[in-house]
């Protein structure tokens, strides 16, 4: 194989390169650091790629084309699966035609995110088999062999990554031999792909049997591998933690595992009796170590306190002696804040005046609960900021009960608050409720991308826009107001003190482009309003030939 054949890739990239090699027809997802990439990249290299409201949405989506025989690719990061788990557990049960990989990017050490979680119990729980790739190799490798699983048992296949293997870029060697995409084809199955209760249980005993051929399969294939070292050592490890374990204790022997669910046993159980002291090492939960006890395999685990935070090769060299001692504390870094000139600024300052109560959402403006604002009172997923917000009208005493806002992005609110809005108007408090919107036109925590409410595509290109204001009237909200926080602040808050004075349900719109996007925005509206000229005019060439 030629030089010309091999890539510097972050593992993101080299996802998105197999998806590519392999054929995938649809990628689709929700922005989230650290998966973002993996579809942008996707569209770089000239393969279809689409951002959907929310990842329920994207998986969906990526299901309905693996139905068609066609190749899928949903990504998300980890808290996204949490938004996703619906038609996730179902889709374990009515399997696949073509193959249907879902990406799950964990973030150890929470670099960006809400929470710590750890997404390879979602694949014991749905039951669906699941890789782990160390580099960005792997996560080329891995993606094919994920599209190979899938098509040969009919079974969407979970590839979980972590923000290291994500981010980190290394050397990968393209591969040939990806087998060809199936011809597109509805095959009708009503047992198979209707799950009312009846076929339901038949469709979770045929996926139990598919995982138990699976698992047999997992004991021989080539995806885990012993690294042979001292028999002193014998280390078990997978992911990321692969490469901390052979920097950390190079003369260990090692099996390295990269299909790790369901876990091939047998061959743990060989390599865990041909060493004399066998260690497990993995990121996060002990998921490995608690599934190899639970077969009754004798292993040593971590110490609680390497549980939290990303592992590296000095953690894994006390885990290895076994030390526990305190470890030193890391210098803290200039804490992140809100642009100097956001308009999410001038919200807070207001909130702050007005002494408000504000359940917040996720997105740049959770920087709000930071000083000099410390305006934020409560922020835990995606979307929750309305519901939680009512649920405080409704409980607190009404002199409380009257300053509780919620703050939620534009982006966001397309994502998962369009349900609170509706929650609001249907079961309005009786101090009534205010909703403030800050549309800043693009999904800014991640990267700037594009969402329904922007009226471009992943690409840029021009799409529907979703109205924000007239989704809010549709739905009954009795006042509705756009206003610009920074061009008018001073009305801005006499809009937000008279809606929280007046007791009623009311929404309102702070619009005004990311200061840090503003310019390309004006570059994409341009680009459209030349396209759609140079189409006019085409038209009314062909029009005056014609005539």
């Amino acid at each position: 194989m030629s030089d010309s054949t091999k890539l510097l890739l972050s593992g993101d990239e080299a996802v998105a390169r197999a998806a590519l090699d392999v054929g995938v027809a649809l990628g689709t997802g929700y922005p989230g650091t650290p998966a973002t990439e993996i579809l942008e990249h996707f569209s770089e290299i000239g393969r279809r790629a689409q951002w959907a409201p929310n990842e329920k949405v994207a998986l969906e989506v990526a299901v309905g084309v693996a139905f068609a025989g066609a190749r899928a690719l949903a990504v998300m990061k980890h808290v996204g699966l949490n938004v996703a788990a619906d038609p996730f557990f179902t889709a374990a049960y009515t399997g696949v035609t073509g193959a249907l990989i879902v990406v799950s990017a964990d973030d150890p050490g929470i670099a960006s995110s809400q929470n710590e979680q750890d997404n390879r119990h979602y694949a014991v729980a749905a039951g669906v088999p699941m890789l782990e790739p160390s580099d960005s190799q792997e996560a080329y490798d891995l993606t094919l062999q994920a599209v190979e699983i899938s098509e040969r048992w009919n079974i969407p296949v979970l590839l979980r990554m972590t923000t290291r293997v994500c981010h980190s870029r290394t050397v990968v060697e393209l591969r040939n031999s990806a087998p060809p995409p199936q011809v597109t084809h509805f095959h009708r199955d009503l047992r198979g792909r209707v799950m009312i209760p009846a076929y339901a249980r038949e469709a979770h005993r045929r996926l139990r049997a598919k995982l138990a051929e699976i698992k047999t399969w997992n004991e021989t294939c080539a995806l885990n591998r012993v690294v042979e070292g001292d028999q002193s050592l014998g280390i078990i490890t997978s992911g990321i933690s692969y490469m901390h374990v052979r920097e950390a204790a190079p003369g260990a022997g090692v099996l390295k595992l990269a299909f790790t669910h369901p876990l091939p046993t047998e061959k743990i159980r060989a390599f865990a009796a041909s060493v004399d002291r066998c260690l497990v090492i993995e990121e996060g939960d002990p998921y490995l170590c608690d599934a190899i006890r639970a077969a009754g395999v004798m292993v040593e685990s971590k110490a609680e306190m390497f549980r939290f935070g990303e592992l590296n090769a000095t953690r894994v060299r006390r885990i290895v002696a076994g030390d526990t001692s305190p470890e030193p504390v890391e210098m803290a870094g200039k804490p992140p804040e809100l642009c100097a000139g956001c308009a999410y600024r001038y919200v807070f300052d207001a909130f702050q005046r007005l002494d408000c109560i504000v359940a917040g959402d996720i997105g740049c403006y959770t920087l709000g609960v930071l000083s000099p604002f410390n305006a934020i009172d409560a922020c835990i997923c995606m979307g929750a900021s309305i519901g939680m917000g009512l649920g405080l009208r409704h409980a607190l005493p009404p002199e409380q009960a009257r300053r509780v806002v919620s703050v939620i992005g534009d982006s966001t609110f397309v994502h998962s608050g369009i349900t609170g809005l509706v929650e609001m108007v249907y079961n309005p408090p009786a101090t009534g409720h205010v909703v403030v919107i800050l549309d800043n036109s693009t999904t800014a925590m991640t990267g700037h991308q594009e969402h329904p409410g922007t009226g471009r595509t992943l690409q840029h290109q021009p799409a529907t826009k979703l109205s924000i204001e007239e989704v809010a009237r549709s739905l009954g909200v009795p006042e509705v107001t756009v206003t610009d926080s920074t061009a008018d602040r001073t009305g801005f808050e006499r809009v937000l003190r008279e809606s929280l004075a007046g007791g009623g349900l009311s929404l309102i719109i702070a619009r005004r482009p990311c200061i840090l996007v503003a310019g390309k925005i004006k570059e994409y509206e341009r680009a459209a309003e030349l396209a759609c000229d140079t189409c006019v005019q085409v038209c009314e060439e062909v029009s005056a030939e014609e005539s």
